[in-house]
């Protein structure tokens, strides 16, 4: 995986990949070293938790890139592709360590797959309609950071003494 900072007047789409790599990173760094008791703890009434920003991000990447970029049907996928509150559940038995692994795996899945296409091939999204690679770039992009941004901020509510 690219460092950080190192593309940053690449062309276009070495710098979408380096930025949503970017975003994988921080999002799992926002869970890393936590007790698998942090990992869980609800501090907010939605679902969301740090081990489950992360299940949700898996959810996500098999959704864009597996189901819809490469077209196999959910079954195929290497895991769960159920979208809402469904993507943020984790099973008692899996631990963060297991949430991680997982998440890394499905985004390594997502660039073997994003490699063979170009930036402008268009899909149909059932509900977003005609979406190019490009743009999936983008969406996973904003969700990420986004959800490395809610990770920081339960982060700080566990770990921080009051």
């Amino acid at each position: 995986m690219p460092t950080p900072y190192r593309d940053t007047t690449a062309p276009e789409r070495r710098m979408l990949e380096t930025m949503v790599d970017r975003n994988r990173t921080e999002l799992i760094e926002t869970a890393r070293g936590l007790t698998e008791e942090q990992a869980r703890r609800r501090l907010v009434v939605s679902l969301t938790t740090p081990i489950g920003l992360l299940k949700h991000a898996a959810v996500a990447e098999r959704i864009w890139f597996q189901v819809i970029l490469a077209g196999l049907p959910a079954d195929q996928c290497d895991g769960p592709t159920e979208r809402g509150d469904a993507s943020f559940l984790v099973g008692d038995d899996e631990t963060l360590a297991d949430v991680i692994a997982e998440f890394e795996r499905a985004s390594e899945r997502s660039r073997e797959i994003a490699g063979n296409y170009d930036l402008d091939v268009t899909r149909t999204h059932p509900r977003a309609g005609e979406v190019s690679l490009r743009w999936i770039y983008l969406l996973l992009l904003e969700d990420f950071a986004r959800h490395a941004g809610h990770g920081d901020i339960l982060r700080e509510q566990l770990t921080v003494e009051v």
